[in-house]
């Protein structure tokens, strides 16, 4: 069940990065991939800051603007 939950924030997080990034998702496999790595980058920026939560929500956030962030970070690279 734990991989679902995973999957399930993972896809939720990209689309509303993607959403906030460009305008549109970047398909459900996308959104994962995006979602999920940006779960990581999320959860070690909130840890280094000392910014704590709890609850779906709070791990949908979280994901959502560390996917921002990657999200970022690729286009100065694509530059």
């Amino acid at each position: 069940m734990e991989i679902i939950y995973f999957l399930i924030i993972g896809a939720i997080s990209g689309w509303l990065a993607g959403q906030f990034w460009k305008g549109s998702g970047f398909g459900l496999a996308g959104n994962i991939v995006v979602g999920i790595i940006g779960g990581i980058v999320g959860g070690w920026l909130a840890g280094n800051l000392g910014i704590g939560g709890g609850g779906l929500l709070w791990q949908i956030l979280v994901a959502a603007g560390g996917a921002w962030v990657l999200l970022f970070i690729i286009s100065l690279i694509k530059k």
